[in-house]
């Protein structure tokens, strides 16, 4: 008997269903059955079965005689299931790299619940969106059980069929079926869900929901969409029956309720001229079933629309929600015109502001967009403040994490009246990105850019033959920004030739090194075992650093290169996985795909919200990479890094890059998985060819690094102070030392 029952209605989705069977069969966990009903699909859809049913033996096809629509076909599937857990595939959908395993081991840590909910991203037809609406919802559960009449709110989760698994005796015993006609997964959900004992959830992305442009039966305007309404008059036939359910009846009413006016509201669903007899409908239905103590309402307008049933005829909801639509086109309008006087008084107020003379000893500080104290321009102020202490440091950080700021940091939020004020007289602006286009450069003042590491791929005007990666930026305006540098900091004659071909401006490039990486050549051994202890790490344990970087070729920018419970088991006893996410990455969907969840369940460690890279660093024994800029950073560590380049033809041709990685990579190179893993089981990640690659590579590549930029920054630039002893010793290929020229080039 296998443990997870896969049901796959297909019906003209030829275009779609290989990749949704791919992405089944390709799951880590593999005790499971897939049963593909094929309902009399007349495009090439059942070939294609058959073809994966010849190949694969966990596939079995049924071929329906004749077309029954999705929800009897589920039916057909369900009578041939053999798993302790069935969970129902849309075949126009996908599942998402591990999740079987990740249910797999949340069933088995709740105790085989009777349900099991898990999130899902939309795919629309221009691209990948955002968390769902129940993200919060999964993520508050935690590890334990609950049922729905302590937990009501759990009545809100996305009411679809493949967002769950069903322990498969659970479902036979309550004679649980899909009625023919659309809307058919409400009446199947909400029952299942009341009558569920325990109901467990895993906040883990486990579908990609595809959102076609056509073809989609709920999205084709039309009198089916009346067909909600034999769906839910038998969901409540069966309240009837059931009295010890009257405790559900309010609940399921307002869900009922909610979501017939949501169908009312869609454009694509029903037509102006049916929209006065489907509300009516709606009515009908509330009158029928209202129970004499009521229903709870939600707030705002949804519940405004419920208390209109009562007694207004559509004319007079109609009425009602023009009004609603005119109120809230015209407080946008107020809106918009407030915030662009507001915009305007402020920048009046920075234009008056600057009429003052420059304060020579205010400094102000923003990194990473505005997201916190962090990176180059943290390490600058900390030594401003120790050797140079006369001039005062503001930050600007976002109100958002503001919170987070350690304590005794004087900052502005963006936009704000002292924000403004600031900027003007602010004598140094130190930054790792470009300052708004809005803020106009003052003569006298010292603009100090420190970017966000030694560039591997291309950057500033670099990007202007390549399309894809430029998407979304305007680069004649980046250089119009990067115009007000009068300083670049360098790590070497690489960043050096790299950022004065990206950013073809007047600043003058300092070869300092890199102020953020000091801590990296200084710090000893008692600061990572820190670290270490602070995120959970055993003592002893090789702590293996994985760290992607972004893709160009794919929207949203992640792509998941292999699987990383599988690469943290193949790891093995006395390893830590530890992961941490490109910082563009962090707030979208790739956390929510499995690393939060693997990372709850102990499987590896998530850095990703760490907000000092160099900490996450100085714990690591060994770094994984594909292209990230943190290769040169790590190797001042001198411990091994391996670089993973199986798509790097992909990567180069949609990004570009300076050099070729593979061809001169600080480590040994993987190109597959295989690769990868081998790398590790043998050891070979830490031999003597690891050690001379990556020797070279520091040689080559950080050359001005000595653990003093810092220092160097402040005396030279806040403290006027000029001299040799503030030259850098430049490595040479030979291992000897020598000093360059000058320490300003150009």
């Amino acid at each position: 008997m296998p443990r997870f029952s896969i049901i796959v209605p297909v019906y003209k989705v030829q275009g779609f269903l290989r990749e949704c069977l791919d992405s089944v069969l390709g799951q880590s966990h593999r005790d499971f059955e897939v049963i593909a009903v094929d309902d009399r699909s007349p495009d090439g859809s059942g070939a294609i079965l058959d073809e994966y049913a010849a190949r694969d033996a966990r596939v079995r096809v049924l071929h329906l005689p004749e077309n029954v629509g999705l929800g009897r076909a589920r039916n057909a599937g369900l009578a041939q299931a053999a798993g302790d857990y069935v969970l129902f595939l849309d075949s126009d959908d996908h599942y998402t790299p591990g999740l079987l395993a990740a249910v797999a081991a949340r069933l088995a840590a709740t105790g085989d619940p009777d349900i099991l909910v898990f999130d899902h991203v939309r795919t629309h037809w221009w691209g990948r969106g955002g968390r769902s609406e129940a993200a919060d919802l999964l993520a508050a559960a935690g590890l334990e059980t609950f049922g729905i009449r302590e937990s009501p709110q759990y009545l809100n989760l996305f009411l679809v069929a493949w967002n769950k698994a069903y322990r498969r005796s659970f479902f036979q015993e309550h004679g649980l079926q899909y009625a023919p006609g659309l809307y058919e997964d409400a009446p199947v959900t909400y029952r299942s869900m009341v009558l569920a004992e325990r109901i467990a959830c895993l906040d883990r992305i486990g579908v990609e929901y595809r959102q076609r442009r056509q073809g989609a039966i709920t999205k084709t305007p039309g009198r089916r969409h009346f067909e909600i309404f034999p769906q839910y008059e038998g969901l409540f036939a069966f309240l009837e029956q059931r009295p010890d359910l009257d405790w559900a009846r309010p609940l399921l009413l307002e869900r009922a309720l909610d979501h017939m006016l949501f169908v009312l509201a869609r454009e694509d669903r029903v037509r102006p001229a049916d929209r006065g007899d489907f509300y009516r409908e709606i009515r009908s239905f509330h009158r029928r079933h209202l129970p004499e103590g009521g229903f709870p309402r939600p707030d705002g307008w949804r519940g405004a629309e419920m208390r209109l049933l009562a007694s207004a005829p559509y004319a007079t909801y109609a009425t009602a929600r023009g009004l609603r639509d005119l109120r809230a086109a015209a407080l946008g309008g107020r809106r918009r015109v407030a915030k662009k006087a507001s915009e305007t008084a402020l920048r009046g107020w920075y234009g008056a502001q600057s009429k003052r003379p420059l304060d020579p000893r205010l400094a102000v500080y923003a990194a990473t967009h505005h997201r916190g104290v962090t990176g180059d321009p943290a390490a600058i102020y900390e030594k401003a403040r120790e050797i140079a202490p006369h001039i005062r440091g503001v930050w600007v950080v976002r109100e958002d994490a503001v919170d987070a700021l350690p304590p005794g940091i004087d900052h502005v939020t963006p936009g704000s009246r002292r924000y403004h004020e600031v900027m003007a007289r602010a004598t140094y602006w130190v930054n790792n990105v470009n300052w708004p286009g809005t803020l106009a450069k003052r003569p006298g003042s010292v603009h100090l850019h420190t970017h966000q590491g030694t560039p591997l791929k291309y950057m500033g005007a670099d990007l202007l033959t390549k399309p894809g990666a430029r998407h979304g930026f305007d680069v004649p305006q980046m250089l119009r920004r990067a115009d007000r540098w009068d300083y670049s900091l360098v790590a070497g004659r690489h960043a050096e030739r790299a950022w004065e071909r990206a950013y073809p401006c007047h600043f003058t490039s300092l070869r300092t090194g890199s102020p953020r990486n000091d801590v990296l050549v200084k710090a000893g051994p008692e600061r990572g075992r820190a670290v270490r202890e602070r995120l959970g790490i055993p003592a002893g344990d090789t702590v293996v650093l994985y760290a992607p970087t972004r893709r160009d070729y794919r929207r949203g920018g992640h792509v998941d290169r292999f699987d990383l419970a599988r690469f943290a088991a193949d790891l093995g006893p006395g390893h830590t996985l530890v992961v941490r996410l490109h910082p563009s990455l962090a707030a979208g969907v790739a956390r929510g795909l499995g690393l939060a969840d693997l990372h709850r369940r102990g499987v590896l460690v998530d850095a990703t919200d760490e907000p000092h890279v160099e900490d996450v660093m100085l714990a690591s024994d060994v770094l994984v990479t594909d292209y990230s800029a943190l290769m040169f950073d790590y190797a001042l560590l001198d411990r091994p890094i391996v670089v993973h380049a199986d798509d790097w033809g992909a990567f180069a041709a949609s990004r570009g890059a300076y050099f070729d990685i593979t061809a001169d990579a600080p480590g040994h190179v993987s190109r597959s998985y295989r690769e990868l893993a081998r790398l590790f089981a043998s050891g070979t990640w830490q031999d003597a060819e690891a050690a001379r690659l990556r020797s070279g590579f520091r040689e080559r590549y950080c050359e001005f690094e000595d653990g003093r930029a810092a220092e160097r920054v402040v005396r030279l630039l806040m403290l006027g102070e000029r001299g040799g002893a503030l030259l850098p010793a430049a490595r040479r290929t030979d291992g000897a030392r020598t000093r360059p020229e000058a320490l300003i080039e150009r």
